[in-house]
């Protein structure tokens, strides 16, 4: 019979500091380091179009969007993660270790679909997001399709769903005040066939 490997523990601390060096990203939940899957052109193409939208109707008001570079810490369940897209209102809340790259106040979570990260997306990891206090919208995008599905958190704590699927769709994004085309949204995106 042969032992299996002791898998080591790794702290938040640990993880912070090796991914300050690290060429690649890493999610970290519960001790362990998971190395993030690379986007394709379609993923990356709409991961700038929806962040470029969001700039430009942000400019001059309280809140700021940014693409994956961004950190999230969900201080209820310890997941470190990279949204597609993250936006916040009002001043950024920021982890309090001297790191000004890890953010506790996302008021809205984009992120795009692929074959590898979907049912993990829709998932456990919206179940993580759920328990963000400050976020109110977390949006899904299909790279593979014209489709998008925006939660919205209710009074009651539940969560709304509307699904947009095609063209001429307008997706309102209460949370920053701001709304996506679908023509913006897919904009140079080609659908492999």
């Amino acid at each position: 019979m042969v032992a299996e490997p002791q898998k080591k523990f790794i702290s938040p601390d640990e993880y912070l500091t090796m991914e300050a060096v690290s060429p690649v990203k890493h999610e970290y939940h519960n001790g362990e380091i998971f190395q993030m899957a690379g986007a394709s052109l379609a993923h990356f193409q709409i991961c700038s179009n929806i962040n470029s939208s969001l700039n430009i109707q942000l400019r001059g008001k309280d809140c700021r969007s940014g693409q994956s570079d961004l950190r999230i810490k969900v201080e209820e369940t310890g997941l470190f993660t990279y949204p597609d897209v993250v936006a916040f209102c009002g001043g950024a809340v920021l982890l309090e270790d001297g790191r000004p790259d890890t953010l506790l106040n996302p008021s809205m979570i984009v992120e795009v679909l692929s074959k590898s990260t979907a049912e993990y997306d829709r998932g456990s990891k919206f179940d993580h997001y759920k328990t963000i206090t400050t976020l109110t919208e977390y949006v899904l995008v299909w790279q593979d399709k014209r489709r998008v599905a925006r939660y919205r958190r209710q009074e009651d704590g539940g969560w709304s769903l509307h699904d947009f699927i095609g063209d001429g769709a307008d997706i309102e994004l209460s949370s920053v005040g701001c709304t996506l085309t679908m023509d913006e949204i897919y904009d140079k995106v080609e659908f492999e066939e």
